[in-house]
């Protein structure tokens, strides 16, 4: 079977530090395949947060964002304690989304953990259903460029 492959950007928009927890870690005592993707939402928040979102549910009015599709490329193990720098990229802007590329390196000798996508659509909470990207969305991602 192939593996999957994950081509990243040159430049990232955003990076953040995290440390990993005691509850990142499985019982292999490294972060686990799911709290790969944890680590990258809480990125994520932050770098909403950074462009003026309060959260990934708010954009405006009842318009936020659901996950669509993630997948994770594993080169490296992170243990309790490591310090990870987490990039951020987007990419494929469409009407109703886009894509989020992640890449996680331990920032004490610049390992690569993984590589991430989450595919991001915008969904209106209210209707309950997905929504076209809003305005001010389009225009905070144009301004990171």
């Amino acid at each position: 079977m192939a593996r999957l492959h994950l081509d990243l950007p040159a430049q990232f928009q955003f990076e953040t530090k995290l440390n990993v927890r005691v509850n990142d870690l499985n019982y292999g005592a490294h972060v686990g395949n799911d709290n790969i993707l944890t680590l990258c939402q809480e990125a994520r928040i932050r770098w909403y947060r950074s462009v003026g979102f309060k959260n990934e549910i708010s954009f405006e009015g009842s318009i936020g964002q659901i996950i669509a599709d993630a997948l994770v490329v594993y080169k490296g193990e992170a243990f309790l304690g490591d310090e990870l720098n987490i990039s951020i990229a987007y990419t494929d802007v469409h009407k109703y989304g886009f894509d989020l590329l992640y890449q996680i390196l331990r920032t004490s000798d610049q390992k690569e953990i993984a590589r991430a996508k989450t595919g991001v659509i915008c969904f209106d909470y209210e209707k309950r259903k997905v929504a076209a990207i809003p305005a001010i969305v389009q225009e905070k991602l144009l301004k990171l460029n």
